[in-house]
């Protein structure tokens, strides 16, 4: 099976998911509002939005180097984690069973990438477009700042680390998904786990958003925290990169929502060049 093959089942379950939970989400109302202002309201948040598309860019162009960039000047952490954790991934992986390996496998790469695109779509619909900016802002500091950290550190993980004793379940059950996660990750880039820390950084604003859209707020808190667990249960990533990676979102959440202020002259002068496009 090819790449593109891969990729386009992943997207085509990714987009039927959304096709699905829109209406759902965001209910009459909510459509109506994107079939009448989603172009406006994507104008507005078009910044935003175009800086994660140069994060996310960046990220695709030097993510080959960073390891070669680790090497030289970063801290091979992957001795002092395993002290610190000891047998927890191994311990967790003791109880898994084919019923929970297939769901969390799922999770790691169908539910992860819903849980990512699909509050995008929403938040276009909210009635505050601050929520879609802060994400697009939280979304590229996680990238950012995670790619920071890979430069730093030299982290290898529980399944490569621990070979003979932590499985590689991903794998086992899925085997083409070896495609995709080489395309975006190496060997030692685990610390910190951004699977944990954009997850949670859409859960943070599915609360701030409960109100709104509480369907949303149920299925990304129970999708966020089944990918956390995932990364572990997987053997991909450490409790430590967990941890990490928790942090890390709960500082870019805080970060975004101090740099995108509407009443800001940046802002409002972006604003009225999109109203005039």
């Amino acid at each position: 099976m090819s790449f593109e093959i891969v990729l386009a089942r992943v997207v085509g379950v990714v987009l039927a998911a959304c096709a699905v939970g829109l209406p759902l989400v965001v209910g009459r109302s909510g459509l109506a509002t994107l079939r009448r202002e989603g172009r406006r309201r994507l104008r507005r948040a078009l910044p935003e939005l175009a800086a994660l598309g140069l994060v996310l860019g960046l990220n695709a162009v030097v993510r080959e180097r960073v390891p070669d960039v680790a090497w030289l000047v970063g801290w091979n952490v992957t001795g002092y984690i395993h002290a610190l954790e000891g047998g927890f991934v191994p311990w967790v992986q003791s109880f898994a069973t084919p019923g929970l390996t297939a769901y969390f496998s799922f999770v790691y790469v169908f539910g992860y990438t819903f849980l990512l695109v699909f509050p995008v779509a929403a938040y276009l619909a909210h009635p505050d477009l601050t929520r879609l900016r802060e994400l697009a802002v939280a979304y590229g500091l996680n990238y950012a700042l995670g790619l920071v950290c890979y430069a730093l550190f030299v982290a290898y993980g529980p399944r490569n680390l621990l070979a003979d004793q932590v499985e590689p379940l991903l794998f086992a059950t899925y085997p083409e998904f070896q495609l995709l996660t080489s395309q975006v990750n190496t060997n030692t880039n685990v610390f910190p786990s951004l699977h944990t820390s954009l997850s949670v950084t859409v859960a943070a604003f599915a609360y701030r958003t409960r109100e709104a859209f509480p369907v949303w707020t149920g299925v990304a808190s129970i999708l966020a925290g089944s990918v956390v667990v995932s990364t572990v249960y997987l053997g991909i990533h450490w409790l430590t990169d967990v941890v990490a990676g928790v942090a890390l979102a709960l500082a870019c959440v805080a970060l975004a929502e101090r740099l995108v202020a509407d009443e800001s002259p940046l802002s409002t002068l972006l604003g009225d060049a999109a109203d005039d496009a």
